[in-house]
């Protein structure tokens, strides 16, 4: 009979294979062409999970719960007739953990800029499951595409300071696939910085000199000025 058996399939009938703690996933497995009775046993890494017998042509379908992270990693199921030792194995099914992601973190290297100035903004989330796609914001208006980051490191965009209406508040949002866990970052402000008036240095630099000058005078009455004045008498 053991000829008779195809290669059964592995099939993902409830959940995903990506998994949040605590999922029940449902996986399926059928060896099609195969004639009954057929004993189904499933594997994880080569470790004996569960059997089931079908005397029919049904799937046997195993429902797991993953709870912790020794559930997760390449599940098999194999396909054998009782009354024989040989047996077919399925394609394999991997499932990995999705982490959600923490608020993400909005920052510049400066927050006061002038007009005509180029800025940058930078967003990163420190912990979640890569990939992560960020999304910046002027207000609640987007002002970039997203950007979709595969390595842990922050999204950045360039912004040119062009007029005052782009001074203000930002913010930006962090995503990725666990689900219904979108965050945003922080209000970030950027200032107009005040800009010196060409007059300013000449009032500093004479309120430095004048004095220097007040006290040189009052240091030269008794050297030059009194004796000078006792000569013209």
């Amino acid at each position: 009979f053991s000829e008779m058996l195809s290669n059964p399939k592995l099939v993902l009938v409830q959940g995903t294979l990506n998994v949040v703690m605590k999922q029940n996933v449902t996986l399926s497995c059928l060896s099609e062409p195969g004639s009954p009775p057929v004993r189904y046993t499933l594997f994880k890494h080569n470790q004996q999970v569960s059997a089931l017998n079908r005397s029919d042509l049904t799937p046997a379908l195993f429902t797991l719960t993953i709870s912790s992270a020794s559930d997760v990693g390449e599940y098999k199921c194999k396909a054998e007739h009782n009354n024989s030792s040989a047996g077919k194995y399925s394609n394999s099914l991997n499932f990995t953990f999705i982490e959600p992601i923490s608020k993400p973190v909005l920052s510049s290297p400066t927050s006061q800029a002038k007009k005509g100035q180029n800025v940058t903004l930078s967003c990163f989330s420190e912990n979640g499951s890569l990939p992560i796609t960020y999304l910046f914001f002027k207000g609640t208006q987007k002002i970039s595409p997203q950007k979709t980051m595969q390595k842990r490191e922050a999204a950045v965009i360039f912004l040119f300071m062009d007029s005052l209406s782009d001074f203000g508040t930002y913010k930006c949002k962090a995503n990725n696939s666990f689900p219904n866990n979108a965050k945003y970052s922080n209000a970030f402000n950027f200032t107009l910085a005040e800009e010196r008036s060409h007059s300013q240095p000449l009032i500093i630099s004479l309120g430095l000199i004048l004095p220097l000058l007040m006290i040189g005078f009052a240091l030269a009455i008794p050297f030059f000025i009194i004796p000078l004045y006792k000569a013209s008498e």
